[in-house]
């Protein structure tokens, strides 16, 4: 029935999460509301670190990939698991400085960093920055210099590697706003360009072919082709890069007819294939960083909202309005992403009614799933939306000028605020 092992129906026929009733979350903290289950975070990152363990003999790092969900307590948590962060942003960069996250486990991606944020990542020194083109190699060797700093970066390769997953997230493909193109020479001349560039150290590359990818192939395509690019840089430039990250994009499950492998798989299956090309090859294997972000966070979030007004249409559909939308959670506007929800007060109920879940907004698209089974449900009733932790909070809005939900942690049978609820004041705090 769940998506999630830490959600369960309780003896009142409710649903909870690790050990928390959600109904009474929700009474408590209001709603919207986004709930994590802290105990499965961990647990993601400790499979992947573990799977790194036992695959990679020369070591590697879990960095995950902070655009999922960011806010100071994840960082916490992500430091304390012993793993690194992905992050794209300024902003993303100063939360992880603010949380006290050791900054030689960042690395730092974007394909239009502005020169801040690249005087930014050297002032706080992260350990990989990840050039995305021409200019920003040129820029940051600048910045560099003038500082008296050397970076360390990786050039990210577009591997031309379709990922068979929505348009708008495949990246690994040719035609890709990121990285330099494999297949038209422009990622060698990068590398030669890097080689030669002032206050920069080429450590490594970096490919991201895409997201909620389910199929092993395209990341174990993904793993030779970079190998086989790390040898002809070897042969033409007689340098052996040590470093290789093979991003992210590992699926997970939304609805019932998702069935991701476990994350152990994937590294095994993605391991063997690596180490057989870097056989053939003659080619020293290299230090390994991948970063996982969705299936870190997906799962683990739930997202409750007060049910207000049901309108049925006769022989069309009926609508079941809630008190939060696109603004808290926007894929289905721009993905029709596909979740499971149900009424967290009758989870114990059969879901044999189907309606259409509609946001509050003034905005015929904002919707949250169209003609989704569901128990009976009428005013007052809390409605829950399943493995919302990743994309959610962190894509929110204020659109409508509504204020964003809070972020809700639990462990076991206890409850803590880590993003406190917006309030109106919020919403004009900068206004002059």
């Amino acid at each position: 029935m769940f998506v999630s092992d830490c959600l369960n129906v309780n003896d009142k026929g409710h649903l909870s999460i690790g050990g928390c009733d959600t109904v009474e979350l929700a009474h408590t903290y209001g709603t919207p509301l986004y709930v994590m289950d802290e105990p499965s975070i961990r647990q993601a990152l400790r499979e992947y670190k573990r799977s790194i363990d036992e695959n990679y003999e020369n070591g590697g790092m879990v960095a995950y990939a902070s655009k999922a969900c960011s806010f100071k307590e994840m960082y916490r948590i992500v430091a304390q698991e012993g793993c690194g962060a992905d992050v794209v942003s300024g902003g993303e960069l100063y939360t992880a400085g603010q949380a006290g996250f050791p900054m030689e486990r960042v690395y730092f991606h974007g394909n239009n960093k502005t020169n801040g944020d690249l005087r930014m990542a050297l002032e706080y020194g992260v350990g990989r920055i990840v050039v995305d083109n021409l200019y920003e190699l040129e820029q940051l060797s600048n910045i560099a210099r003038e500082m008296g700093k050397t970076a360390a970066v990786y050039l990210r390769i577009t591997p031309g590697i379709d990922a068979h997953t929505h348009s708008f997230i495949r990246t690994g493909q040719i035609d890709s706003k990121f990285g330099f193109t494999l297949q038209t020479g422009d990622a060698m001349a990068a590398v030669k360009k890097a080689v030669k560039a002032d206050n920069i150290t080429l450590r490594g590359l970096h490919c991201h072919i895409g997201s909620q990818i389910f199929d092993e192939q395209p990341f174990i395509h993904a793993a030779e082709v970079m190998l086989t690019f790390m040898d002809e840089i070897r042969q033409e430039t007689g340098i052996t890069l040590p470093e290789l990250n093979l991003g992210g994009g590992f699926g997970i499950r939304y609805t019932a007819s998702d069935h991701p492998k476990a994350y152990g798989d994937y590294m095994r299956l993605v391991a063997g294939a690596a180490k057989k090309k870097a056989e053939e090859l003659d080619f020293p294997f290299p230090y390994i960083v991948i970063e996982p972000g969705r299936s870190v966070v997906g799962t683990a979030g739930i997202t409750l909202y007060t049910v207000g007004g049901v309108k049925e249409i006769p022989d069309v559909r009926t609508y079941v309005s809630v008190d939060g939308g696109m603004p808290d959670n926007p894929r289905y506007i721009l993905y029709q992403s596909a979740y499971t929800a149900l009424i967290a007060n009758k989870a114990d109920q059969p879901a044999d009614q189907v309606v259409t879940i509609a946001g509050r907004c003034c905005e015929s698209g904002d919707l949250l799933q169209e003609d989704t089974p569901l128990q009976f449900c009428e005013p007052g009733d809390i409605l829950a939306v399943l493995a919302t932790g990743a994309y959610n909070y962190s894509m929110s809005s204020n659109y409508n000028r509504l204020p964003r939900p809070a972020v809700v942690m639990v462990k076991g049978d206890t409850s803590r605020v880590v993003v406190k609820a917006e309030t109106f004041a919020d919403l004009t705090r900068n206004d002059v």
